[in-house]
């Protein structure tokens, strides 16, 4: 491969966050650029961008709660919102046609469904990388964009499915084997480490369990990824994998976006066509907003949800790829559907850069809901009378919580993001509830009384609790405010931002650990005075 193909999209990459826009872009611009300067696709990139797709939906599927794809407001909005931007783009194609278009002039109805059901779909490549680079993938308006375009994925494989009359091989019917045999990779899983051996492992799923496997049983190599993620995904060292892939994985995407570029170098007509597509885009986007707010979802959850979703995706592409061999679409097509695709992700990242200002201005003119009506997981978050809220119910939390109401008699409140620990600790009789504090969301539905004295930061990374306490500060909390550090380049600027406790775990734990020591072996404290008693 020649080195064009890595100087152009890191030199696009750095143009893109010179004008603060995500890199994503750049490295669609290099794509085109490449193909301008007489470039095309080669097989090595082609490998790479299909490496990260996979690996993508691998770590998808790792972050993946099954019970997500199941709720009404993923299904049914995925669903209806298929059926309704499928007849909605057959409307508007027609109506090209009738103005005169030329690459309209032979198509047909058929022609016009698949064209409107290719443009329906939404990228999970882009959606997944934007919700990642704010950290909101786990919020209710992230989890809900990533399950309707799991269940759009879904759609995409029945659809090639059924299209290329390939059926699955009978052997297919194994498949449910992957069951059993998940209980034993998962028992594998925290055996591997934390180096390359876990990395490794997880590449391993990924393209060998999951994509070789389901191609050579005649099904998506894509859905076998994400399957095998889905499986895994109930561990906790599920998230620690996930993490591990993360650089190799953005690596790979690389390759995808410059790929998107130099599908092919468009005529004007094409253009003009693409972006006629791309203007219908807002009308997609109505659709989810209508939709997402019929499921009684929040203002700014809708709004985000699908602000996320308003792009075309590159399963759209492979759509066309297949109504083309199939002679339902001319080659043209698959030009003027890389190209809206492209286009629509270029917008895309300019709206999402900007989605707080966007929803500001756009909120005052949606329609307010009552609270009674909100769906349950949106409704502002209630803490009752409790006193104390810690934040973060793993070890450090829970004991925490454990000696802030057996010694104090204090009422606490724990909040922790995984729903498995939260459900054991209700039935343990902790007063605990589900909300991740490292997202912005949890905090617009948080209200503080002001009874609580106290907020404690336990969570396990240091961001996490640093942008607790920005947004403690920006409520104007007058409480005070407890946190815990492993590092200790981490307690100063957290006392900088106001934090009236900072403890440093293992220095804590090591003076409590020699203080217990000299008691057994019967010694005292020079001078008779215990070093943690001095001013």
């Amino acid at each position: 491969m020649e080195p064009a193909y890595l100087l152009a999209p890191f030199v696009g990459g750095l143009l893109a966050m010179a004008i603060r826009l995500p890199p994503l872009v750049g490295f669609l611009a290099a794509g085109f650029a490449l193909k301008a300067m007489g470039y095309g696709s080669v097989p090595a990139l082609e490998t790479i961008a299909d490496l990260g797709v996979t690996l993508l939906l691998f770590t998808i599927g790792l972050k993946l709660n099954v019970r997500t794809l199941l709720r009404k407001e993923v299904w049914g909005s995925a669903t209806l919102h298929m059926v309704a931007s499928t007849g909605v783009f057959v409307g508007a194609l027609a109506l090209l046609k009738a103005l005169g278009f030329s690459l309209l002039a032979g198509a047909g109805l058929q022609s016009f469904a698949v064209i409107a059901f290719a443009l329906s779909f939404s990228s999970t490549v882009f959606a997944v990388k934007v919700l990642e680079e704010r950290s909101e993938s786990r919020s209710l308006y992230g989890r809900t964009a990533i399950g309707v375009l799991i269940m759009q994925d879904i759609f995409a494989v029945v659809f090639l499915t059924a299209s290329t009359g390939k059926v699955p091989s009978p052997w297919a019917l194994g498949l449910v084997l992957l069951i059993p045999l998940s209980a034993v990779l998962r028992r594998l899983l925290p055996r591997v480490g934390h180096g390359e051996m876990q990395i490794l492992f997880g590449v391993v799923l990924a393209l060998v369990l999951g994509y070789a496997l389901f191609e050579q049983l005649g099904m998506k190599g894509d859905l076998g990824a994400l399957i095998i993620g889905m499986l895994l995904a109930p561990h906790p060292s599920a998230a620690g994998l996930s993490k591990s892939l993360f650089n190799m994985k953005e690596l790979f995407l690389v390759g995808f976006f410059v790929s998107i570029g130099l599908t092919a170098l468009p005529s004007w007509d094409m253009v003009g066509l693409a972006l006629l597509l791309v203007a219908l885009v807002p009308l997609k986007s109505l659709l989810f907003l209508l939709i997402f707010s019929g499921f009684r979802l929040r203002k700014r959850t809708s709004f985000l949800a699908t602000l996320s979703l308003s792009n075309f995706s590159e399963f759209g592409l492979i759509v066309a790829v297949v109504a083309a061999a199939q002679g339902w679409v001319t080659d043209e097509w698959l030009v003027v559907l890389s190209l809206a695709v492209a286009l629509s992700f270029v917008l895309a990242a300019v709206f999402n850069s900007r989605s707080r200002p966007l929803y500001t201005r756009v909120e005052p003119r949606m329609r307010d809901r009552d609270v009674a009506q909100l769906h349950p997981d949106d409704r502002p978050i209630e803490i009752g009378r409790s006193q104390v809220v810690v934040l973060g119910m793993g070890r450090v939390g829970r004991g925490a919580y454990d000696r802030l109401t057996d010694a104090y008699g204090l009422d606490v409140l724990g909040v922790d993001t995984d729903v498995d620990k939260v459900t054991d600790l209700q039935q343990a009789g902790y007063s605990v509830l589900e909300g991740d504090a490292t997202d912005e969301d949890f905090w617009e539905k948080l209200t503080l009384a002001e009874h609580v004295e106290l907020v404690v930061l336990a969570m396990p990374h240091h961001a996490g609790n640093f942008f607790a306490l920005e947004q403690l500060r920006h409520q104007e909390f007058r409480g005070r405010i407890a946190a815990a550090v492993t590092h200790f380049e981490e307690i100063e600027p957290l006392e900088r931002r106001g934090a009236h406790a900072v403890f440093h775990l293992y220095e804590e734990a090591g003076t409590a650990l020699a203080d217990s020591a000299a008691e057994v072996a019967g010694l005292a404290p020079v001078g008779g005075v215990r070093r943690d008693s001095v001013e």
